[in-house]
């Protein structure tokens, strides 16, 4: 990997019983804020998931504080760096799910398939008894997956577990295996309790996610084909966590690329060939008046909340 830029992001989740997930909130937010650190950390009774960046020292101490929660010792955190912050703001909230499943007592402290390890993971994929599933949202997907991944075509991840019922046997047709995958490994573990509570004995998914995948297996061993996504505003990275080619239509937060900008649907700011269809004109007049504003406050050296499409 090249010189890391100077910001320093951390992916981070771990499944664990928290009892009174509402008091650690203003700890999590006040500590956040005291060092400049900036994202989302979303809190449940299930756990913690989120993305964070800032300096080095800020993001060390906010991980060194989580992994003293119950439960967190070996939080996952997978870290990655950015030439400018991601985030507009610091967002610290309060869920039912940290990742949301919408199936009641899916628990994967309890139960959860069996990791495999990035090294290992393209003997597992390539083995004709492996059905191998994207767990991520079709807009994900679209922009790189593994070779040979079954692309299930979900809006949201709670729309899972009914797409896994309803293909079921049209999935396994005589295999035995199922491994699946998401972006940092939270999606797909508790897609793996899912599926173990559905009856699937023999059920694996990719230890620390593509993420992890792309910074360890090498480009010229690996089966990941394009880029991945990530949800923040470096919208996608390549193998080694090299920043991608995708930028993010600020219309309907789809990625684009090059080619798409070239589209007569293109319009920076307004529309891009997945929105043009899908917004009336005002939606479109609305936007346009925003990325005016946008490029109103970059001549005078300052970033409008539009220029980060997350931030609302």
């Amino acid at each position: 990997m090249s010189q890391p830029y100077p910001i320093k992001v951390a992916a981070l989740y771990r499944f664990a019983a928290f009892d009174e997930p509402a008091r650690l909130q203003p700890q999590i937010a006040e500590l956040c804020n005291a060092h400049g650190i900036k994202g989302t950390i979303l809190i449940a009774h299930e756990g913690v998931n989120g993305t964070i960046a800032g300096n080095a020292e800020g993001i060390d101490a906010v991980v060194a504080f989580l992994k003293t929660l119950p439960g967190c010792a070996d939080l996952d955190v997978k870290y990655s760096h950015a030439k400018e912050m991601p985030f507009y703001r610091m967002k610290v909230r309060l869920k039912k799910e940290i990742v949301t499943l919408g199936v009641e007592g899916i628990d994967p402290t309890r139960e959860v398939g069996t990791y495999v390890q990035p090294e290992d993971w393209n003997a597992l994929i390539t083995d004709p008894d492996t059905v191998l599933i994207d767990t991520r949202n079709d807009y994900e997907v679209a922009i790189g997956t593994f070779e040979g991944a079954i692309d299930p075509r979900t809006k949201a991840f709670r729309d899972f577990p009914q797409w896994f019922r309803e293909n079921r046997e049209s999935l396994a047709q005589g295999k035995t295996k199922f491994a699946m995958f998401c972006t940092g490994g939270i999606r797909c573990e508790k897609s793996t309790a899912f599926l173990k509570a559905e009856g699937i004995d023999e059920v694996y998914h990719l230890e620390g996610g593509i993420l992890k995948y792309l910074e360890t297996v090498p480009a010229e061993e690996s089966k990941w084909q394009g880029e991945c996504f990530v949800f923040d505003d470096r919208v996608s990275v390549k193998h080694g966590l090299e920043l991608g080619s995708k930028e993010l239509c600020r219309a309907c937060r789809h990625p684009i690329s090059e080619e798409d900008k070239r589209s007569p649907a293109y319009q920076e700011g307004v529309s891009c060939p997945v929105c043009f269809n899908k917004r009336s004109e005002s939606d479109r007049q609305r936007y346009a008046e925003r990325q005016k504003q946008i490029a109103l406050a970059s001549k005078r050296g300052k970033q409008h909340i539009g220029v980060n499409p997350r931030a609302s």
